[in-house]
C-alpha cells in the first residue's frame, strides 16, 4: 500500500508494509529520535505529533498516516530556533541520557497546546505514560513549567 503524509512540513509518498506501525515507518525514513523503548504503548519513548496531537506512533498502524501531518523533535525547531520546550530542557538539564526526551517534550508541547496553563499537578499526571529511567522527572517538570510561562509571556496571556 502507498500512503502521503508529511513529516515536519515534509511531503512523504512511500510504500508500507501491512501492519507496519508509524514507528517503524519513521525510524526507517531517518527519523531516529522517535524511539522504540518498549513496542507496546507503555513508555511514551515514541510520541510524536500526528495532526497536532500526541501519539505513541508504536500503536498506531502507518497507514493511519494517510494524508496526515507528522511532526517529529526535530519539526518543534523554527528558522533555526530552539522551541521553548527544547531550550529550557537542554538550559534546566532536563535531558540527561536524551531517550525520553523527544516524546516528553512532543507530549508537552500538545498538553501546553491545549492548556498553556497547565499546573504542575497536572502536568506530572499527563507525563505519567512517558518513562524516564534516568530522573525523577523533577527537572523535566522544572523545565517544561518554565517554557509554558515563557511561551504564555510571548503570547502576551
Amino acid at each position: 500500500m502507498n500512503i502521503d503524509f508529511t513529516v515536519n512540513g515534509r511531503a512523504w509518498g512511500v510504500e508500507i508494509a501491512p501492519g507496519e506501525s508509524l514507528m517503524e515507518l519513521l525510524r526507517r525514513l531517518g527519523y531516529k529520535s522517535v524511539k522504540n523503548g518498549c513496542n507496546n504503548g507503555d513508555c511514551g519513548s515514541c510520541t510524536v505529533l500526528l495532526n497536532g496531537r500526541a501519539v505513541n506512533s508504536c500503536l498506531v498502524l502507518a497507514a493511519k498516516a494517510d494524508g496526515a501531518a507528522i511532526g517529529t523533535i526535530e519539526g518543534l525547531t523554527a528558522g533555526g530556533e530552539l522551541h521553548p520546550l527544547q531550550r529550557t530542557a537542554l538550559d534546566l538539564g532536563a535531558v540527561q541520557c536524551g531517550f525520553c526526551t523527544p516524546g516528553m517534550l512532543l507530549l508537552a508541547a500538545d498538553l501546553l497546546a491545549a492548556n498553556p496553563r497547565l499546573d504542575e499537578a497536572e502536568l506530572r499526571r499527563e507525563l505519567s505514560g512517558n518513562y524516564c529511567r534516568c530522573t525523577g522527572y523533577v527537572k523535566q517538570v522544572e523545565a517544561i513549567l518554565a517554557a509554558a510561562a515563557e511561551m504564555r509571556e510571548a503570547a502576551g496571556a
